[in-house]
């Protein structure tokens, strides 16, 4: 478990290969509309069939068939029937695609002192500074009154113009009374213009901006029925002269969105049904209908029993409990610049792998769940038997760290559920880095996963 997995994957092509198609996820989809896009795409492809399709069609599901079902165009579920009944259980990996960053407001264009701007609501956990003076990007979605959907991808091509939230320069900023390091929500506001409509009355930069916004079909008031999040603008980039890492934004939890998707693509015939959950709000607590909060996962569950032939509450009830889950999502990787709040000998290394975090929380392991032993010790051997790296890790010294996952919301269940996922540097900040192998090792930790015999 301790050995730098460089040693074992160096000039690997498989491993170039999978983190080359993960740079262009991550620097493709930077929402949680654009992942589930892509999802859908990629399971179609690899023969899964939309759960509202079967239902329509009153078509029944066997073993080896695979479906796929979409809530709000925010959350999925891959599923693949096992040879076993699903009140069995099932193995699931569940990762989360929402990623810290700012919201446009319902009501966001305002005009001031020869500016037009855009206001924001910041959206997780975020230090705020660090959207200060970066180039930001537009993504989203305006839906018109009568359903049209506009799509807005604004910043990231490179003939597209990019927005900023200004700061202020070092020769004004020596009063502490003006120093912008302790920045507060309502500082977060976009450029968005300089050039006045002249035959405006009032508010002429806005007008021109509204204006251009015309040309593309959105009027003002559009903006309350729109999803516009703001991003960091540009690609993910490989980092360090060896390129042995990953820069990029939204990598929490996006990489193990994506290993976890990869492996789920990959599943054939399983003894045991799989699942691959991606999932919205995990930043803001998994609330709302797109979150682990909502019912969806065990809606989703009842219809694909219904269609198998095999549901009844009991049954369903037996599938949640005998099931086991990774709670696929990242931890922080010690930093070499900021060691104080780390335990060298317990936390996430780079080149390490998969890092499983037995328990999550905070302050006494408060809103954690604590994963049993005995699925530890089974997992243990599945990891082994196949041959991938792992690291018993938690995240930060006792009464410093501590963090939450969806772990827990469906450990409820009855389930056994672990956190395993891919340490990160810069966790939350508008650059976040991984490490290739690790990223590699998590895919592979994932397939074995799915692949298992069983849990309990």
């Amino acid at each position: 478990m301790e050995t730098n997995l460089w040693k074992k994957y160096k000039n690997n092509s498989d491993l170039e290969r999978f983190c080359e198609g993960y740079k262009t996820f991550i620097s493709d989809c930077k929402t949680e509309r654009e992942c589930i896009k892509y999802a859908i795409a990629a399971a179609e492809a690899a023969g899964y069939k939309s759960l509202r399709d079967l239902i329509k069609s009153g078509e029944k599901i066997k073993a080896g068939d695979k479906v796929y079902s979409v809530n709000m165009n925010k959350t999925m579920m891959l599923f693949c029937v096992g040879e076993k009944p699903i009140e069995d259980g099932i193995n699931i990996i569940g990762a989360h695609i929402d990623s810290p960053r700012l919201d446009l407001k319902a009501t966001p264009l305002y005009e001031s002192v020869d500016f037009c701007m855009l206001d924001t609501h910041y959206y997780g956990g975020i230090k705020k500074y660090q959207w200060i003076a970066t180039p930001l990007a537009l993504h989203g979605v305006v839906i018109k009154k009568d359903g049209q959907a506009i799509e807005i991808n604004i910043g990231d091509n490179e003939d597209d113009p990019v927005f900023c939230i200004s700061d202020l320069l070092p020769h004004l900023d020596r009063k502490p009374e003006n120093k912008f390091k302790e920045v507060n929500g309502e500082d977060l506001n976009l450029i968005a213009g300089t050039i006045p409509d002249d035959k405006a009355e009032k508010d002429k930069i806005k007008t021109n901006i509204l204006n251009i916004l015309k040309e593309k079909g959105i009027e003002e008031k559009d903006f309350f029925s729109a999803e516009i999040e703001v991003v960091p603008a540009g690609r993910a980039r490989d980092l360090g002269l060896d390129r042995s890492m990953i820069l990029g934004y939204g990598q929490d939890d996006r990489v193990c969105a994506y290993t976890s998707l990869m492996a789920a693509l990959e599943v054939e015939n399983p003894e045991y049904s799989t699942m691959c959950l991606l999932v919205d709000k995990e930043e803001i607590g998994s609330i709302g209908a797109t979150g682990m909060h909502s019912q969806y996962f065990e809606n989703a569950l009842a219809e694909i029993m219904n269609i198998a032939g095999q549901y009844n509450e009991l049954s369903l009830r037996r599938a949640m409990a005998n099931s086991a889950m990774l709670s696929s999502d990242v931890t922080a990787a010690v930093d070499p610049n900021f060691m104080a709040p780390f335990n060298v000998a317990t936390d996430a290394h780079f080149g390490k792998g998969l890092s499983l975090n037995k328990y999550t929380g905070a302050g006494g392991k408060s809103g954690a769940n604590d994963a049993n032993p005995e699925f530890i010790g089974w997992l243990r051997k599945v990891f082994d038997d196949a041959d991938v790296t792992y690291q018993a890790t938690e995240m930060g010294k006792v009464d410093e760290g501590g963090g939450g996952t969806i772990a827990y919301l469906m450990a409820k269940y009855g389930m056994n559920v672990i956190d395993a996922g891919v340490p990160v540097l810069n966790m939350h900040a508008p650059s976040e880095a991984t490490c290739k192998v690790d990223i590699y090792e998590a895919y592979r930790a994932y397939k074995a996963f799915f692949a298992s015999k069983r849990i309990k």
